[in-house]
């Protein structure tokens, strides 16, 4: 009887090795699903410099409000009294439940006789902290979340604050060439700072990145939603404007990356073959790499040319609004309640009894109140309120 004699091999397949960029994907993850990058792994936890360009604004604001004391001040004619001391000014003076302008121009708003005429420097630092109100401080803080967050864990804190700080710099010169006789805040400028870096990034890394036309349309969204609150009294859009240039040089300068594919290490062919196209490759590599170089270094000079620019005109003191008279509507859209040109603002004051009346000479308009204990910077305000900003 034949025996058979039966060998059982074994072979194991292993399956060809993932693209390089998709590599460890699993371990990737992605806060915001629209700025999913296909090439870079995402940095975990680094979002610390984000938490403290959040924690600052907050204090300087809570800060802002204990100053304010509404309820005091104002004989408590404010919103939402149950909160005292920080209940806000009425939304006619202030459409973002914040401060007076007073109280705005005490803590540091740019203010052009303050700023130019009396050299008050350290408004230049304290401008770009403040916020005009409750509104604009979530809506502000809540874009720099939507964006900083993203950029901080793909490219690391050290990027991303230098982003910040100079486009924060670059947009509050910006506003002191074009700043009026109003108060004015500029937090906008390092958040549009960022908002210029991101797409800079996204347009350089274009191949990059998988949903890019819904990153583009979010990037569009908030910058819109920001310049359209820009539009009302106290906040400064001319931060925004130099903030958004410098970021997106300063992003294409810290940001931008080589979109060449790795070449494959076999991909079937003679040794001959894939000699030239190693070589072929390391070629164009190179040529890349000089071009960034170039180009990098040409968007670095660009931006200290413009900066240089604004600073020696903002030491010579010049007013660009002499020269660009259409430019004030960047900034505002001339309504009833507020104008766009800096004109001089005067109130008659009457007292009668225990009632004082506040009379606005351009238009007659009056306001009357039972009282007679007012402060000089409280008049102020209300004749500004009275005659329309």
């Amino acid at each position: 009887m034949a025996e058979t004699l039966i060998l059982e091999t074994q072979i194991e397949i292993k399956p060809p090795p993932p693209p390089f960029f998709l590599e460890n994907i699993q371990e990737q993850t992605v806060v915001l699903s629209f700025f999913k990058s296909c090439h870079r792994r995402r940095r975990q936890g680094d979002t610390w410099l984000i938490s403290i360009f959040l924690i600052l604004p907050i204090i300087a604001f809570l800060v802002t409000m204990f100053l304010n004391d509404c309820w005091r001040k104002s004989h408590g004619d404010c919103v939402v009294k149950p909160l005292g001391r920080f209940s806000f000014q009425p939304l006619s003076e202030n459409p973002f439940l914040g401060p007076s302008a007073s109280t705005l121009g005490e803590v540091g708003a740019l203010r052009r006789t303050f700023f130019i005429e009396h050299r008050q420097n350290w408004r230049f630092f304290a401008f770009q902290c403040l916020h005009a109100g409750l509104i604009h401080l979530v809506i502000n803080l809540g874009s720099v979340v939507f964006v900083g967050i993203h950029l901080e864990r793909e490219f690391g804190p050290l990027m991303v604050g230098i982003i910040y700080l100079l486009s924060s710099f670059s947009g509050t010169l910006m506003a002191a060439l074009f700043v009026q006789n109003k108060p004015a805040v500029g937090s906008s400028g390092p958040l549009y700072g960022l908002l210029g870096a991101a797409l800079s990034e996204l347009v350089w890394n274009w191949r990059m990145y998988i949903d890019k036309f819904t990153a583009l349309a979010s990037l569009f969204l908030v910058c819109m939603i920001n310049l359209a609150l820009g539009l009302l009294p106290y906040v400064d859009n001319f931060s925004s404007l130099g903030g958004f240039i410098a970021g997106i040089l300063l992003g294409s300068v810290l940001l931008c990356s080589s979109q060449i594919e790795q070449n494959p290490q076999n991909n079937g062919k003679g040794a001959l073959f894939e000699h030239s196209e190693n070589k072929s490759f390391t070629k164009l590599r190179l040529k890349q790499k000089l071009d960034m170089s170039i180009l990098r270094t040409l968007t670095l000079a660009l931006f200290c040319v413009i900066c240089t620019g604004c600073l020696v005109a903002l030491l010579r003191g010049i007013d660009m609004n002499d020269y660009c008279n259409w430019c004030r509507y960047i900034d505002c859209v001339p309504t009833k309640r507020w104008s766009c040109e800096d004109r001089v603002i005067s109130c008659e004051t009457m007292v009668s009894k225990a009632e004082l009346t506040l009379t606005c000479l351009s238009n007659g308009k009056f306001k009357v109140f039972p009282y007679t204990n007012i402060s000089r910077p409280r008049v102020n305000d209300i004749c500004s309120e009275i005659c329309g900003y």
